[in-house]
């Protein structure tokens, strides 16, 4: 979860307010009432756990890709290959979130008789949060992977040319009275959607996150967005991301890097690719030991000895859970956030003014 700074402009919207305004869009757009409101609660749910960048600043993003962009808003997910642990699903041209929970959701199906499975995606677009698609692994006692490609913002280590994506993973390993341990990160040193919103809030952005367009160190929003983003951990990050976007497209013979599309003319529609695993911990191991062990190392980590001034240790999806719980009744968002869905909303005849009060 990023730490936004905040502005003055900031807007407390109501979950409920938020999920059926949204849902009214994505229906306005041509999707079943099923399809939007899967897709709106995935963007709701980014937002309550305090992942800004992969929330409901998506909407008017997404209402062009459905509207114009050349995505199918009817788009059906199909199995094009299923050999044991081993399925291709094609999206079908479908908004990513949609193939992505059907391909996952057969992951789970298909582990709780192989222990094992993975799911290959192809003709999808993009995906939303990865933790999504990992915590419906946990809440079967399963441990959870997904990652996906994503258009090139990253150059190979020294270069200053885009053609690797921050090509994110997720793994969720579920706990017994502990949150689940979720991993959920890409491997740039940010995300673009949060430049997008220090941008919005007019706010440097910190150093380390990206290079100008000359590949310089740089805290400008503005240059960030038309420069690249710099790799966590140097080269390890680059070819980390590499890695993942390649287990995103090879196996199911999705579009990699550059033939994605670009961040000029964005994505090329129905080419992005995905993966998702699901590991029956049953298969492996009793059950509740296993959760309970998870605990275990989660208390370690929490009792183990801190640097002076730090109040708490997290482990990965700590916080966000937390943040969860705080923003049950109303989520935080910039209020250009809100102002835009408000616009998109207009545009498409959808009664937005649930977003401007406070239930």
């Amino acid at each position: 979860m990023a730490v936004y700074p905040k502005s003055e402009t900031d807007r407390r919207v109501s979950p409920s307010a938020l999920q059926a305004v949204t849902e009214a869009i994505f229906t306005r757009c041509g999707m079943s009432a099923e399809d939007a409101a899967l897709l709106a609660r995935s963007l709701v749910h980014a937002d309550l756990r305090g992942v800004n960048s992969h929330g409901v600043l998506r909407v008017p993003d997404y209402v062009a890709k459905l509207t114009v962009g050349g995505v199918d808003p009817r788009g059906r997910p199909s199995v094009v290959s299923d050999r044991g642990a081993a399925i291709v699903v094609d999206g079908g041209n479908s908004m990513g979130q949609i193939g992505g929970t059907f391909a996952m959701r057969l992951a789970i199906a298909r582990a709780r008789d192989t222990g094992v499975a993975f799911a290959a995606v192809r003709g999808s677009n993009h995906c939303g949060a990865m933790d999504w698609y990992t915590l419906m692994a946990a809440e079967e006692n399963m441990i959870g992977l997904a990652g996906t490609n994503a258009l090139p913002t990253m150059a190979p280590w020294g270069g200053v040319e885009k053609i690797v994506g921050i090509n994110p993973l997720s793994i969720t390993i579920p706990a017994k009275n502990e949150p689940p341990f979720v991993l959920d990160f890409a491997f740039g040193a940010t995300a673009h959607g949060k430049i997008r919103i220090y941008h919005q809030k007019g706010s440097a952005i910190p150093e380390g996150w990206a290079f100008d367009h000359e590949g310089r160190s740089t805290t400008d929003a503005a240059a960030a967005l038309s420069g690249l983003i710099q790799p966590i951990g140097a080269h390890k990050g680059v070819g980390l991301g590499m890695a993942i976007g390649m287990l995103s497209t090879l196996l199911s013979g999705a579009a990699y890097g550059t033939e994605l599309g670009n961040m000029v003319d964005g994505a090329r529609a129905g080419m992005d690719g995905h993966f998702f695993a699901a590991l029956n911990v049953s298969f492996f191991e009793d059950v509740d030991r296993f959760r309970e062990r998870t605990d275990q190392i989660i208390a370690q980590a929490h009792g183990s000895a801190r640097r002076e001034g730090v109040g708490r240790l997290y482990v990965p999806g700590e916080i966000e859970a937390d943040f969860a719980r705080s923003q049950a009744n109303q989520i935080t968002l910039a209020g250009p956030t809100v102002d835009d869905i408000a616009s998109v909303a207009e545009r498409l005849d959808v009664d937005a003014s649930a977003l401007f009060r406070s239930e």
